[in-house]
């Protein structure tokens, strides 16, 4: 028989990949043929960081990692920079989730958004070394304005959609 504990986590991580795979599939879309003058949030890491802050178990590193590498695939980006980022990034907020436990929203939003920043500036430095073509600073920037302030929206449809709450102190396996 099967753990109902287990059963529940697999659940998670198909409705992960079914929610990434939803927003991949609309950023593929051919939407809009003109370019934005402003560039939206990235989701996928607005959503990876919301699930690794309010229920580390249900999101491994390996599955964010295949889910990224996918994405950087799809959206024509260097395979690899942008998933490497995140998941650094989503690690070291999963370190901050258990040494933490219960932080306040405004502060989980700010580490979020130190993160956010950093992978920004990181993967543009790394574009400007390789000589990679990419975006300028400032639209690097804009972006991961964006994705902040996108952020706590994704936290509020984490936990309200798809019932994400964070682990009481029984919930998780160590």
């Amino acid at each position: 028989m099967v753990d109902p504990a287990t059963t529940q986590r697999w659940m998670h991580y198909g409705l992960f990949v079914a929610v990434a795979g939803a927003i991949l599939f609309i950023l593929i879309l051919p939407l809009s043929t003109t370019p934005q003058k402003i560039p939206g949030p990235d989701l996928l890491v607005c959503l990876a960081f919301a699930w690794v802050q309010r229920r580390p178990d249900y999101l491994p590193p390996l599955l964010l990692a295949a889910i990224l590498l996918v994405a950087d695939f799809l959206l024509m980006r260097p395979p690899g920079l942008w998933a490497i980022l995140t998941l650094l990034g989503a690690e070291f907020l999963r370190t901050r989730h258990q040494g933490s436990g219960e932080m306040p929203f405004p502060a989980e939003w700010g580490f979020v958004a130190v993160v956010v920043i950093l992978m920004a500036l990181i993967n543009w430095i790394v574009l400007g070394i390789t000589v990679v073509p990419h975006h300028d600073l400032p639209s690097a920037l804009i972006r991961a304005v964006m994705t902040i302030i996108a952020y706590p929206l994704i936290v509020l449809v984490t936990r309200q959609v798809f019932n994400i709450r964070r682990a009481g102190t029984g919930d998780m396996e160590s």
